[in-house]
């Protein structure tokens, strides 16, 4: 898949207004992360209970509107197409935050990955955070799965899933690949507590989840029928980071 090209970014001279960079650079940037297969089992819970049944054998998406606090900021799209045991997910995420018409932060992110039988079998995404490039490409070979990234070419396991907050079956790992930067990170996640969330104006029951990478921190909402129904994380400053459903 190509990379995409992204135009200069427009440096603020406004002092007064300045964001701290390094910290909503690692919020939008984390959460910029896709993706694996849809493998929801039948009739189970996340945590063993008697839950609906995901849809499977179908080509899905899930369209987000993201805001920092109250000021919508851009998009997260997600497409999975195939069914069965072969899949193919695409992500593309484009993130804009202004101040009084100067632009002050930009965020482009592309992710293809194909998977068979739950694993991943390759990746390539392209990555423009702020002006500042990564790139990333993996495949399985044999009984590894050979990724380059930020860091250079690791060697992992040879299934592996990466941060699927849209399959809830990621909530059972305990290491995770960031498609961004090609890190794999232990993760810990809470059990669920159950709630109402608004979703597309109205208010429904789900089940929010807790999840722990390093500095990052965020909340996690799922249906009882197992879908992806938001996710919100806290910046520096008090400032929210939240997705939104379409």
């Amino acid at each position: 898949m190509p990379h995409k090209s992204v135009k200069p970014i427009v440096r603020s001279r406004v002092a007064n207004y300045s964001l701290d960079a390094v910290a909503i650079l690692f919020a939008l940037l984390v959460l910029a992360l896709a993706s694996t297969a849809i493998s929801a089992r039948a009739g189970e819970s996340l945590h063993g209970d008697t839950i609906l049944e995901t849809a499977q054998g179908e080509d899905r998406e899930w369209r987000f509107r993201v805001f920092l606090d109250q000021k919508e900021i851009g998009r997260h799209d997600f497409y999975l197409e195939g069914q069965g045991a072969n899949q193919v997910l695409r992500t593309v995420a484009d993130f804009e935050y202004k101040l009084l018409f100067v632009k002050l932060y930009e965020y482009q992110h592309e992710n293809h990955e194909t998977w068979q039988d739950d694993c991943l079998t390759s990746i390539e995404s392209s990555t423009d955070a702020n002006g500042k490039p990564f790139a990333v490409f993996g495949q399985r070979q044999e009984d590894t799965f050979i990724v380059n990234g930020a860091s250079g070419e690791t060697v992992l396991p040879s299934c592996v899933m990466s941060f699927a907050y849209w399959n809830p079956d990621f909530l059972d790992q305990k290491q995770l690949l960031n498609s961004q930067s090609g890190e794999y990170l232990d993760v810990l996640i809470s059990s669920p507590i159950q709630e109402q969330l608004e979703v597309q104006g109205e208010m429904r029951p789900a089940y929010r989840y807790k999840l722990v990478a390093g500095d990052l921190k965020l909340d996690l909402w799922y249906s009882e029928a197992r879908e992806w129904l938001g996710l919100e994380s806290e910046a520096e400053g008090g400032r929210t980071l939240r997705y939104e459903l379409l």
